[in-house]
């Protein structure tokens, strides 16, 4: 332990604490050169690790921390691209797509900066959350998760058929690539300090009190609605901000990049990492990301020699075995519903590269 002096104020400093800044500022470091120096590849796959844990940690807040079994993360992430997309597009551009049906009013008048289209946008996706989770949230279980599954669909039916708004199934082209890994990383580690602070907090431990058991929680004076409804609301802000970021990433938007395997990619991540564990998410965002892109050569036809296979798909398929049998043997996850800590980390491997002396005879 370390002790400094701030403002006549004493605080110890352990030895996770240290090692946390550390890394922290190696990050820093990292991305901000690495944002000028790697290459387009794998500047897109760490923008993709960092806008998915954004996503993990936006619904693990409600399926993990709350214990809710919500389907509906790719209808608030459509929501957040669209809206995102609508205001940082320049008036030209607008004009250029949208020759079919003119865009409506306000959006046709609008071209603002990323970090308030991406605030804008998390803001009505959260209104779109109060809407249906008012409602919904009174569900549980099953029909709770078809529920918000049917509200995703909903969702992307409304976005192909709203020409006037979406530009309909063509999808919305020109967006500004104003977002970058400085962009990317700030987000999520924003949001990483936001999910921590909530759940140390005293809401947090009401929500993970829900999750427990909900006839205790509410024998304990705990509104289970109104944490429900606000944790939905706030996971469904960061959903959003992600969508909005991986259109500025990407440059467009479509119907098609909203289907339901955008959700079942975010729940695996949940699910590998921990269900309730921030620092698994994080981990298991990158994992998952990660080994998508590398086992991505088994997309492409493969010559063995004696034969030449060719099976698109078979990617997601090696993946998702892989997948089965982590989950086979950590049925919690990488982390369960623990933290990660270096203070564990350095016991553990104290203990198994501990020097032993060797005895007599040996």
């Amino acid at each position: 332990m370390k002790k400094i002096t701030i403002n006549n104020k004493e605080i110890v400093l352990t030895r996770n604490m240290i090692f946390s800044i550390i890394c922290m500022i190696l990050l820093i470091a990292f991305v901000i050169i690495g944002n000028f120096t790697l290459n387009d590849y794998i500047s897109r796959i760490l923008n993709n690790c960092a806008i998915y844990t954004v996503l993990g940690l936006s619904m693990n807040l409600i399926n993990g921390f709350t214990g809710l079994f919500s389907l509906g993360h790719a209808g608030f992430m459509a929501i957040g691209a669209y809206v995102t997309a609508l205001l940082t597009m320049t008036l030209e551009s607008k004009a250029k797509i949208f020759y079919m049906s003119p865009l409506i009013f306000p959006f046709n008048k609008i071209a603002i900066p990323l970090i308030f289209a991406l605030i804008i946008a998390g803001l009505i996706t959260a209104l779109f959350a109060f809407l249906i989770g008012a409602p919904v949230l009174r569900l549980r279980g099953d029909y709770l998760a078809i529920a918000t599954l049917g509200f995703a669909e909903i969702i992307r039916v409304v976005v192909t058929n709203t020409q006037n708004i979406t530009n309909g199934a063509l999808g919305i082209k020109e967006v500004p690539r104003s977002a970058n890994m400085i962009w990317t990383f700030s987000i999520a580690i924003f949001t990483t300090i936001i999910m921590i602070l909530l759940i140390k907090s005293s809401y947090g431990k009401a929500l993970k009190a829900i999750r427990e058991d909900e006839v205790a929680a509410e024998a304990m004076g705990i509104n289970l609605f109104k944490h429900k409804l606000l944790a939905f609301i706030i996971g469904a802000f960061f959903a959003g901000v992600g969508g909005g970021l991986l259109a500025s990433i990407l440059g467009t938007v479509n119907p098609t990049m909203f289907k339901f395997t955008i959700t079942f990619n975010i729940l695996l991540i949940i699910v590998l990492g921990g269900m309730g564990s921030i620092t698994g998410t994080i981990i298991s965002a990158f994992i998952v990301t990660i080994g998508q892109e590398w086992l991505r050569f088994l997309d492409s036809p493969m010559n063995l020699g004696f034969m030449t296979i060719n099976l698109p798909g078979l990617r997601m398929v090696i993946f998702s075995l892989i997948l089965v049998i982590v989950v086979i043997f950590f049925r919690r996850g990488i982390m369960g519903s623990n933290e990660f800590s270096w203070d564990y980390l350095f016991d553990f491997l104290f203990k198994k590269f501990k020097y032993k002396p060797l005895k007599k005879g040996e």
